[in-house]
């Protein structure tokens, strides 16, 4: 596992001491505890899956925006280890707000693949009630928390969730997903700035694909990288290999601890590549070097997984190929489900306005209802 980059004096502080606690667990039966900052063979073959599942999920998605069946799709390829192994360090009571590429990560915690997959099709199956765009997950179940499209609006709302946490004496962590491009908003300011001054217990986990969709990362910042930011807001900036499962946990589950003790917040920058396009409304070939796009692939963290579990003498190409056409079952069996689903009731758009409905919005529900609009 690479050793772990530190930036600025802070940083220095930034690791605590080891911690046993039960970590965040996914929808399966959990592993038993690792050590703080590693994963026993048990809990990295668990993270492997749920990278699997993703990466197999992403291209049948991919393949039916392709067919017009959805409109939109962001995938996460490539990224993998980043998002899954972050996800993994949180324990189910804490909270995730995600950029683009994090639905892995609410699969992980107990999100069913109908309603992650309903909510691509925004029909009667979403939870958010085809309220959002495609690819902005949401469940309370989960605790993880949708967002607007705005790069880095996500970013203050988890301070303020931590900071209300705080103020409440909860045993609660946000973790903040951002792309390198958020880190050009003034939201990232404004965000990392209180979480300094504040000592929330938040975790920013920055996913630097090297990819602001069409603006590399040499044309988003002069610093010498992402996690040095940090240091002006008076936090630990941590930058580590993306690509590597173990070194993401390492790192994050550090952070965690760290803000769970009442230390406060972290920056962690996880170097990863964006293998495809930066969505299904992306053409990458126009502004990318594809011989950079292969060097990348060498990389490709699914691959690098299955190589340190077939070496640990955990895995094999055998019981992965049964793994995949397995996961490519329970995705086609839950695509058609969801997509037979009918769209949402019309009179959903009431929904959620007030607690309770007022009269004037009871009044224009049953209006709404007796005109016919909607009905088949």
């Amino acid at each position: 596992m690479p050793a772990v980059q530190r930036s600025g004096k802070a940083a220095s502080k930034a690791r605590p001491k080891a911690s046993k606690s039960k970590n965040g667990a996914s929808t399966a039966k959990a592993a038993a505890p690792a050590k703080a900052g590693t994963l026993s063979r048990d809990q990295l073959l668990e993270v492997y899956r749920a990278m699997l599942r993703i990466r197999v999920l992403d291209d049948r998605m991919i393949t039916l925006q392709r067919q017009g069946r959805v409109g939109f799709y962001g995938a996460c390829s490539g990224q993998e280890a980043a998002t899954i192994a972050s996800g993994y360090a949180l324990k189910p009571t804490d909270w995730v707000f995600q950029a683009l590429r994090e639905q892995g990560v609410a699969l992980m915690r107990g999100l069913g693949l109908v309603p992650l997959i309903a909510q691509v099709f925004g029909n009667s199956g979403d939870l958010t009630k085809g309220r959002q765009m495609p690819s902005h997950p949401a469940s309370r179940d989960v605790n993880h928390v949708s967002w607007s499209s705005v790069i880095g609006t996500q970013l203050p709302h988890a301070v303020g969730a931590a900071w209300a946490a705080k103020l409440k004496g909860d045993d609660t962590v946000a973790m903040a997903f951002m792309g390198d491009g958020a880190t050009s908003s003034s939201d990232f300011h404004v965000a990392m700035n209180f979480a300094g001054v504040f000592k929330v217990p938040i975790v920013f986990v920055c996913q630097n694909n090297h990819w602001s969709i069409s603006v590399p990362t040499k044309n988003q910042t002069a610093s010498e990288s992402i996690a040095v930011k940090a240091t002006a807001y008076g936090l630990p900036g941590v930058k580590v290999d993306g690509n590597d499962p173990e070194a993401v946990y390492a790192a994050v589950s550090a952070a965690v601890a760290r803000a769970r003790a009442g230390e406060g917040a972290t920056l962690v920058e996880c170097e990863t590549y964006r293998m495809g396009a930066h969505s299904t409304s992306d053409d990458p070939t126009r502004y990318r070097d594809q011989n950079e796009v292969e060097e990348w692939k060498k990389r490709d963290p699914i691959v690098r997984t299955f190589k340190r579990l077939q070496g640990l003498g955990v895995w094999d190409s055998q019981r992965d190929e049964a793994l995949r056409a397995q996961l490519l079952e329970e995705v086609n069996a839950a695509i058609r489900e969801a997509e037979a689903l009918p769209p949402p009731g019309i009179d959903t758009l009431f929904d959620d306005v007030y607690e309770k409905d007022t009269w004037n919005l009871a009044e224009q529900r049953a209006e709404l209802k007796a005109s016919g609009a909607g009905q088949q």
